[in-house]
Parts: structure tokens; sequence; C-alpha cells
């Protein structure tokens, strides 16, 4: 029997590596904006400060590195402001675990979502994805402010190019989508390998130059500092913002590449797997 053109679905037995084409994505954008909100909403709602906790986090966070790693420690930090110096690193490292963690939950966080009703499931992860970078932007417009103190008052100038910060923000972002699109998949299907996950977030902070330089690594360890595709963004990300940081071309290409890796491989596995794992949570 001929096939019909005029057909807006058709049901077939395999699913898809695409999962979605890009108008059908533009046709659920309003339902993309309501899952936004709802994330937005999830994470602040009965909460004392709300949406303040958006900066207080890593205020807090930055107070802690200031007291431990220049106090106690008497790590250097270039002649840059401890503060300033930390804030800078924790404004990428929160983009990146944010997004990752979030995305990694996929499945678990909307099961009940999923079963119900149909639409791209790659829609949620964006969703995430979308929530995490509206509340970076109100984090780095915190670091703005701060290097605007510091610059006004005289404490520090820094000399470096915030355009140089415009792709590292999106490969972080699509390095950490991509990871946690592929670690949706197996967490769905093997619970225990969330214990995994946060070791993994750990372990990246500390082989992540973010309370520390690239430099100040030893010659001989560094390489294993250099095999992580993220060093080399918070490298150029606080020399864009504070002027201190090695930039190598050769290092953010192998990042880069790093990044097209990861996100090809989460978006085809995730729109692979996504029917079959409703099955299985």
């Amino acid at each position: 029997m001929k096939k019909n053109s005029f057909w807006e679905w058709e049901i077939t037995k395999k699913t898809p590596w695409l999962g979605a084409n890009f108008k059908e994505l533009y046709s659920f954008r309003d339902l993309l904006i309501r899952l936004v909100r709802k994330e937005f909403l999830m994470y602040y709602q009965q909460t004392l400060l709300g949406p303040l906790w958006m900066v207080i986090q890593p205020i807090l966070t930055v107070l802690t590195y200031v007291l431990i790693f220049d106090k106690v420690i008497g790590l250097d930090t270039e002649g840059v402001p401890p503060f300033l110096y930390y804030l800078t690193g924790i404004t990428l490292w929160s983009l990146f675990s944010d997004i990752f963690l979030g995305t990694s939950g996929t499945f678990s966080q909307n099961a009940h979502i999923f079963s119900k009703v149909y639409f791209p499931r790659i829609i949620a992860p964006i969703a995430i994805l979308l929530l995490h970078l509206l509340r970076f932007l109100i984090q780095l417009l915190l670091l703005i402010v701060v290097l605007a103190w510091y610059y006004f008052t005289g404490k520090y100038h820094p000399d470096g190019n915030w355009l140089l910060s415009i792709p590292v923000i999106i490969m972080t972002a699509g390095v950490a989508l991509g990871a946690g699109l592929i670690f949706s998949v197996f967490t769905a299907m093997y619970r225990d390998l969330m214990n995994l996950q946060q070791l993994l977030v750990r372990l990246l902070m500390f082989l992540c130059p973010i309370f520390y330089a690239l430099a100040m690594v030893p010659a001989d360890k560094k390489w294993m500092v250099s095999l992580n595709p993220l060093s080399s963004f918070f490298e150029v990300f606080r020399y864009a913002f504070i002027g201190k940081g090695t930039v190598s071309l050769h290092e953010l290409i192998y990042s880069a590449i790093w990044m097209v890796i990861l996100l090809t491989i989460g978006v085809l596995l995730f729109n692979k797997k996504g029917d079959k794992l409703m099955d299985v949570i």
C-alpha cells in the first residue's frame, strides 16, 4: 500500500535517534516555558529567602574557600583578592554542576509525566538547562558587581577581555548537558550509579582549577588536570574577568572536541533509550 504523505505522525516500532526535529521542538515552546517555570518554583517554594539563595549560596561557598584556602592553607591567588579569585571559579563551577546534576536525574524526576503524555523527551533537560543558565546569569551579575567594586575602590584593576567568556560559557553548558544526558540514561537503569555520580562531581571539583591556577600545579602532575576538558574553561574564564590564567588554543580545541562528543552521544542516547526506559522506571 502506498504510504500517505499527509500524516503528521507515524508510529513505528523503532525509536529514532534524533527523537524530534527542530520544527516539532518549536511547536512545544509553551510547554518548555511552563517546565522552566515549574523547575524554578520547585527550587524555591517553601523557602525562607526564595530566589535570594541564587546569590547567597555562592557567597557562602566563597567565604568558606577564603577561610580554608586563604586563611588556613595560605594558597596563592596570583595577587588577586581571594574573595574575587574564588568567586570567579565558583561561578563557572556552579553552572557546570547545576546543569549536570539537574539533567542527570531527568527520567527519575519526570517519570510521572513521561508515562502519561507525549512530548519530545529532550524538552525536559532543555528546561533544566535554561533554568540554570538563568541562575548563572544572576550569579554572573554578582561577579560583575563585586569586580566593579574592587575596580572603583582601587583594590584591584583586572586586565582581561570578558568577551572570551562567552564561548567558554557555551561549551561548559554543552559539556554539562551532554554528560548529564548520558548519566540520566544509566542512572535510570542502575540507581546505584547516583552514588558514583556524586563521587565524580567531587573529584572533578578538585581536578578543575577553581581555587588554584593551572600554573601552580607541578609539571609532572599537570597532565592529570589537563586531561580534564573543563580545566581550560576555568583558566580562560578567570583570564576573561580578572586577567589571570593560561589561555591555550590547543587546550580549548581539545575541550571543544570533548564537548561535541559528549553532547552528540548524550542527545542520541537520550532520544534512543527514552521510551524504553519508561518500562524500567
